[in-house]
């Protein structure tokens, strides 16, 4: 009797458990317009992108509020959300310190490195926040979902600058403790038309791990802004990272959070 090779079946398992999701994800992505990195040399703060100017939600409503705690625990995504094989986290990837916890002299660059292994993309939240660890059981994929208020303005002029990331940082060399030279590659991730304003990448790592191993990290990461709050998805792992995992969640999560939202508009 032949078996199907272990990778295999791990890709397969994860697949399967989100099919209909990904494929929701899949049709809505392919619809949408792709924005084009903004060329090298763009200001530091630059202006909002078109999707995030094009919303009334960049600029705050007179009687908009954020959501409290509870509210932001109810919108969060669990491991029924996606199934087998992903359970509720089980602690840090060792990924983390091994390979993302690296250093560049690219300033874009660097900033991005650190914002992921510090899991502060927009920085300390200016408001409640909640978060989710999940890890996928087969392959020790680790996916963290982070719900936050920051100011929108704040939140836009960051989608922005991740929409140049592509082209400033797209192929760069970076030191690792763990696994000293890396070569980092990062690139544009498609997203659905979630919220009010979005920005997603997709970043690999290549080199040693600990023990002179081959390595390779593949990190995808999606951030939405849905009126007060935030999403930031970061989906990573030394194995299979499907992308469209993340592509599907940012949708679910961007609906959940949106009508947890108006139903607390509908209340008041």
């Amino acid at each position: 009797m032949t078996h199907a090779p272990a990778a295999a079946r791990v890709l397969l398992a994860s697949a399967l458990s989100v099919t209909a999701l990904l494929t929701t994800a899949s049709c809505m992505v392919g619809d949408r317009d792709v924005p084009r990195a903004l060329p090298a040399g763009v200001p530091e703060e630059p202006p909002a992108s078109p999707s995030a100017a094009a919303s009334p939600a960049a600029r705050p409503s007179p009687g908009a509020q954020t959501l409290n705690e509870e509210q932001l625990r109810a919108a969060l995504l669990t491991e029924a959300d996606l199934g087998e094989p992903w359970v509720a986290g089980r602690g840090t990837a060792t990924w983390r310190d091994g390979m993302l916890k690296a250093r560049t002299e690219n300033a874009d660059c660097h900033r991005l490195l650190d914002s992921l292994y510090t899991e502060e993309l927009f920085g300390p939240p200016s408001g409640p926040s909640a978060t989710a660890t999940l890890d996928d059981a087969s392959t020790d994929s680790q996916l963290r979902y982070q719900l936050a208020a920051h100011p929108p303005a704040d939140v836009d002029r960051v989608l922005s600058w991740m929409d140049t990331l592509p082209e400033k940082c797209e192929r760069f060399e970076a030191t690792a403790a763990g696994a000293g030279g890396l070569l980092v590659e990062v690139a544009e991730l498609p997203l659905p038309e979630a919220g009010d304003a979005r920005a997603g990448l997709r970043l690999t790592m290549t080199g040693e791990a600990s023990g002179g191993a081959p390595a390779r990290l593949t990190v995808t990461v999606a951030a939405v802004r849905v009126g007060e709050e935030t999403i930031t998805l970061t989906n990573g792992g030394l194995g299979t990272v499907l992308p469209e995992v993340t592509q599907a969640m940012t949708q679910l999560g961007a609906d959940r959070l949106t009508e947890i939202g108006r139903q607390e508009r509908l209340r008041v």
